[in-house]
């Protein structure tokens, strides 16, 4: 598939071994999951849904959605951190959860309207075509079905905090984790959603305090943000 960038492919390869250490690299991702679990659950109903997690990386969210009895593929095009997934699920005897190591534009011309909820998140930032993915990701879905993403807003407090803040001065994930131009407006998102037909259902915000390290949901979109779209039925 076009739609792969492989150095950004490289990078999280070569931190897979460390994907499941909760002190590592990828903490933000363990704090922030909780957050993510409960609001797609809350939203979706997880339990006995057909998931799919587009992006999985080494399998934190898609792990968590099967612990809520869902029925979970996870797909990414990294081998490495695939690998770290699903030696991770076996130790931990979690089942109903599947990994591919597929593209989603490949696996929507395979399985399209398989799933009744998908999630992309953490990862629009990291692709050439953003809105290839987001095409995909809602051919995939049934009608009826839910959609979540999750990205970074393009401005410069987004800047600021995602980068300056969060790679060289709080050291919460590698320098060179984000490109700034690669950041996403939520307007542009909306206009991916709507132009592969979703219906957009919401939006919250995701804000960090370094003090406490404690990371919540709010209406503040400037920074991190997460999307709930509905495929109409």
């Amino acid at each position: 598939m076009s739609n792969v960038d492989a150095q950004e492919l490289a990078k999280f390869s070569e931190l897979a071994h460390r994907w499941w250490d909760p002190e590592s690299e990828f903490r933000p991702l363990h704090q922030i999951n909780p957050l993510r679990l409960e609001w797609i659950d809350q939203r979706a109903g997880l339990r006995g849904r057909q998931v799919l997690d587009v992006g999985c990386g080494g399998g934190i969210l898609a792990e968590a959605m099967a612990r809520r009895a869902a029925h979970v593929t996870g797909i990414d095009l990294a081998a490495r951190p695939l690998g770290v997934a699903r030696l991770h699920a076996l130790e931990a005897g979690v089942e109903n959860l599947d990994y591919r190591e597929i593209a989603a534009e490949a696996l929507a011309a395979e399985r399209p309207a398989a799933y009744d909820v998908v999630t992309c998140m953490e990862m629009l930032e990291h692709v050439p075509d953003p809105a290839s993915t987001v095409h995909a990701c809602a051919a995939l879905a049934k009608p009826g079905g839910w959609v979540f993403f999750s990205t970074l807003n393009r401005n410069p407090k987004s800047f600021l905090f995602a980068i300056i803040g969060a790679e060289y001065v709080l050291r919460l994930l590698p320098r060179g984790t984000h490109e700034y131009a690669r950041f996403i407006r939520p307007s542009e998102l909306a206009r991916w959603c709507r132009d592969a037909g979703l219906e957009l259902q919401g939006s919250r915000g995701m804000q960090y305090n370094p003090l406490t390290r404690r990371y919540w949901l709010s209406g503040d979109t400037s920074v991190n943000y997460l999307v709930a779209c509905r495929k109409p039925a």
